[in-house]
């Protein structure tokens, strides 16, 4: 049955991935148009990976949404995430890597969703295009979710916070939301198959953008998820260890 709904989740996901990206070429030209046609196509996947595959999640901490656009700073273990946040905060904007964009469909909708794209081989430049996009989408009205660790890692594992999303908190006068989760532990990176379960996710308190220098604010970001994926982690099949 796992391999039966997992093909039913790929086989609609592969048609339709080019629909939504036709309706997404004169949503374009209406702001965030193109952002709305993205969201329903996440949802669309989210509602197949809840009701054919049986991978369903929690949020523990909603209330701690703030009504002012936020920067989300959450732990990034797999591509469920970039789904299910569509259906659980408001309408956002991710900071991904540029080699994304090249991706058929997927990649090119990214690129009209103004997905801040950066090139992380150019530490200097991928800083620049951080900051100048970044402010731009805050003046368009949107959130910004970012990955401090730069890419999705295994449960257990901790990788370096960066500082660039306590860097864009101050100069945009956007508070940090932090977000553990434990998704790998049913959908593990580069893997095709999904499990069955339900995937934790705990949204804490925001963090001031005023509250510190850049790194004493992505220190108490990331002392909090680290916190909380102590308590969250080894609930899936490929749950690692307790880390120490």
């Amino acid at each position: 049955m796992l391999y039966l709904r997992n093909f039913i989740y790929w086989l609609v996901l592969v048609l339709i991935t080019p629909l939504m990206f036709a309706l997404i070429l004169p949503a374009a030209l209406i702001p965030k148009g193109a952002n709305y046609v993205g969201r329903a196509w996440a949802l669309v996947l989210v509602w197949l990976l809840k009701n054919i595959v049986g991978l369903r999640y929690r949020v523990e901490g909603i209330d701690n949404i703030p009504a002012q656009p936020s920067i989300i700073c959450s732990k990034h273990q797999s591509g469920w995430e970039t789904l299910a946040f569509q259906e659980i905060f408001p309408l956002h904007v991710f900071v991904a890597k540029k080699e994304l964009f090249k991706i058929p469909f997927f990649g090119w909708g990214l690129k009209l969703a103004n997905t801040i794209g950066i090139d992380r081989s150019n530490r200097a430049q991928a800083n620049r295009r951080l900051m100048e996009q970044g402010l731009a989408r805050k003046k368009e009205g949107f959130w910004i979710a970012i990955f401090p660790e730069g890419t999705r890692l295994p449960p257990g594992q901790r990788g370096k916070y960066k500082l660039g999303g306590a860097r864009m908190a101050q100069m945009f006068e956007m508070d940090l939301v932090p977000v553990a989760l434990n998704s790998g532990e049913f959908w593990p990176k580069n893997s095709f198959w999904k499990h069955p379960g339900e995937i934790t996710v705990v949204i804490g308190k925001p963090v001031a953008y005023n509250g510190g220098t850049p790194e004493a604010i992505m220190v108490q970001c990331e002392s909090w998820i680290e916190a909380q994926q102590q308590k969250i982690g080894g609930k899936g099949p490929f749950a690692a260890a307790k880390a120490v």
